[in-house]
């Protein structure tokens, strides 16, 4: 997938909340944006809802973990859910390692496209939010040392 700038994918449509929209006909995949779970840190509970189940834009479709904290996600257009990421809720991490790929959370049936005219484009997106260049390392390298320290743990 081409990216604009700071990693951020084209061919998506963006929330200013942060949510990632991948159009393919009248359905709606959709996750949160690199950024946002930088900003989150460890996602470590997801929380997604049961396939036809309605969602309606802006308005939260569930909960994720984080730490010590909470965050919703807010749905980005409304419908039906057609799909959960089921990888998820026993890999909540899936999201933090590939938030635009295997981490996605769910695919919608879109009831009105009109929902979409909010969303930005990659390039409009890229404008509004730059995420720290040094924090993808320093998550990677507190990962790396949770791993190491497990494995010792286990060695012993």
């Amino acid at each position: 997938m081409k990216e604009v700038s700071d990693g951020i994918p084209e061919g998506l449509k963006y929330s200013k909340e942060h949510e990632w929209v991948l159009v393919e006909g009248k359905s709606a995949t959709i996750g949160i944006t690199e950024y946002a779970q930088e900003e989150l840190g460890d996602i470590v509970y997801v929380e997604l809802p049961e396939v036809g189940e309605k969602v309606v834009k802006d308005d939260p479709f569930r909960r994720c973990r984080v730490g010590q904290g909470r965050f919703r996600c807010l749905c980005a257009c409304g419908g039906a859910v057609l799909e959960v990421n089921d990888v998820l809720p026993d890999n909540p991490e899936t999201i933090n390692d590939d938030p635009y790929g295997d981490g996605w959370m769910i695919r919608v049936e879109m009831t009105d496209r009109d929902d979409l005219k909010d969303l930005m484009s990659a390039e409009e997106y890229a404008g509004i939010r730059r995420p720290a260049k040094g924090r993808r390392r320093r998550r990677r390298r507190r990962r790396r040392r949770r791993t190491e320290e497990e494995e010792e743990e286990e060695d012993k």
